[in-house]
């Protein structure tokens, strides 16, 4: 199943329509209709908000699980969110993977200083 597919049935089995949908995560209602008819795919924010409001992971809005139960627990988030990452014993403690490898020190040093510069772009 794809992701306009998910959505569309996401927001049929909650009883919205497109204009209510679309008005709760800040989008037009052809915006929602072109990603629910896979015209268009749409960005990180209006996946999270969809999640959000399904209470579903962007895994399972993007078809990569089938389980649509899979979501951070709150207590999880926030801990996540707080974290440090550029905190040497985070680094230490953690093992960061990508593409089922580690990433090196100097790795993940670069990963976060580019995530800060795209942050500082904002």
């Amino acid at each position: 199943m794809n992701y306009g597919n998910r959505i569309a049935e996401l927001r049929e089995q909650r009883g919205l329509t497109q204009e209510e949908l679309a008005s709760s995560i800040h989008i037009t209602r052809a915006a929602l209709s072109h990603y629910e008819k896979n015209r268009r795919k749409p960005d990180f924010e209006v996946l999270t908000r969809l999640a959000d409001i399904f209470g579903v992971s962007i895994d399972y809005l993007i078809g990569r699980t089938k389980q649509s139960d899979v979501v951070m627990d709150e207590d999880v988030r926030e801990f996540v969110d707080s974290l440090e990452l550029s905190d040497k014993e985070v680094l230490e403690r953690f093992d960061l993977m990508i593409d089922g490898k580690p990433l090196t020190e100097e790795e993940a040093r670069r990963f976060i200083a580019f995530v800060r510069m795209e942050r500082s772009m904002d």
